[in-house]
């Protein structure tokens, strides 16, 4: 296996960015927080963007509350001169900054203000992964922190932000959007005009569709928004040219399991295709055993013979306790006082042979996969026996993904 050395990525200062991509549920938000916090004690200035990290890791990390503005982690070892910042995504104020940013204070407020603006600023398809890359365009440009750790948002589609930004574009530019925008572009009479002309049989299929009042909404919104149209565009493309230029790296994250390890090798694809620039995988949750030499068959085959032995001994009890003394002398006196460690010990090799299973199983998964991709590097982190809630549990995994 092509083993990815994490600590020389993360030690290195041309690394200057590290998105964690990956689907739902295969721990991409808690290695993003314990990369972010092994770079800040290795020396690093590092701030973490989360996406709705776990209650139990936020509190861990000092945000108990949604926050859109870094704040350093209390804490952390500061002794190699490295700091750890850290923030969750808030999608309505990352919005809500990009219209105050770009229009003047009065065409902001109407902007704001527009019922529109506000369903589209809080449920619009991809507003979530397209304000996640406008706020890595944000980090980067203070040029505050030398390494930014991006956690990006859990979505079935693989690599939606990706494609949030021209999604969100697109709607912007499109051509209805623009249609609805006219008449304010032509200004006085003339917009009346051209509204009771040439939008007239348009917009009254539109307010039949979708209401008078919202499409006036729709309307008033554009217009207020119309300065701001190329901004989305620009900046959204100067983002993508970012994800792919030197000092990027993508970690593909997943678990050692067939449906995580198949999106993960989507992610790798996409990826080339899109030429981003991947560092490799990081597989977490993987079993193993220190009694490896002890089989699964024979860890089997000795719990069943423990089971019968715990069988005889409770036999001999119960012949004792009916005074059956013939019967219960054919039987070994020594198993009457342990049953029950017979079968603690039973239980045990069998739960052995079940982990053995997944370990080879999960083995497998992972050969299947690196024969696809042998050139994706790999880092792997240990199954943990509870969540991970403090900082503390970071350095755990922080420290595994260092030793590769």
């Amino acid at each position: 296996m092509n083993r990815l050395e994490i600590d020389e990525l993360i030690d290195d200062p041309g690394t200057r960015i590290l998105v964690c991509c990956g689907s739902g549920g295969v721990g991409k938000t808690t290695t993003a927080a314990a990369l972010g916090l092994r770079a800040a004690e290795r020396g690093r200035d590092v701030v973490v963007l989360t996406i709705d990290p776990a209650r139990r890791l936020a509190q861990s990390m000092g945000l108990t509350e949604l926050d859109n503005t870094p704040r350093r982690v209390v804490d952390v070892d500061e002794t190699k001169g490295g700091s750890l910042h850290a923030m969750m995504l808030d999608m309505k104020r990352t919005f809500d900054e990009i219209v105050e940013q770009h229009a003047d204070p009065e065409r902001a407020q109407q902007i704001l203000d527009n019922p529109f603006y506000q369903s589209l600023s809080s449920s619009f398809a991809g507003t979530q992964e397209y304000m996640a890359m406008e706020k890595l365009g944000q980090l980067h440009a203070t040029g505050e922190w030398d390494l930014i750790v991006v956690d990006t948002p859990p979505s079935r589609s693989a690599l939606d932000f990706l494609d949030a930004p021209q999604r969100l574009g697109s709607f912007l530019d499109g051509r209805l959007i623009r249609i609805l925008s006219a008449p304010a572009k032509v200004g006085g009479r003339g917009a009346l005009k051209f509204l009771s002309a040439g939008m007239g049989l348009m917009t009254g299929a539109l307010s039949k569709v979708v209401g008078t009042h919202l499409l006036t909404d729709i309307q008033t919104f554009v217009a207020a928004l119309d300065t701001t149209f190329g901004g989305f565009r620009k900046r959204a493309d100067a983002t993508y040219k970012l994800l792919q230029a030197r000092g990027t790296s993508f970690l593909v994250v997943a678990a050692p399991e067939k449906d995580a390890l198949r999106e993960a090798a989507y992610f790798v694809d996409r990826l080339g295709t899109e030429r981003m620039p991947l560092a490799g995988l990081v597989l977490n949750r993987v079993h193993a055993t220190r009694a490896g030499r002890l089989s699964a068959e024979r860890s089997v085959a000795a719990a069943e013979a423990l089971t019968e032995q715990a069988e005889q001994a409770e036999q001999l009890a119960q012949a004792e306790e009916a005074e059956q003394v013939e019967e219960a002398e054919l039987l070994d006196g020594e198993l009457a006082s342990r049953p029950a460690d017979l079968r603690l010990v039973a239980g045990l090799l069998t739960l052995h042979a079940e982990r053995l299973r997944v370990i080879d199983r999960e083995e497998r998964m992972r050969t299947r996969f690196t024969s696809i991709h042998p050139e994706v590097r790999v880092a792997e982190v240990p199954a943990l026996p509870g969540d991970v809630h403090d900082l503390d549990g970071l350095r755990v995994i922080g420290e595994s993904l260092g030793a590769g």
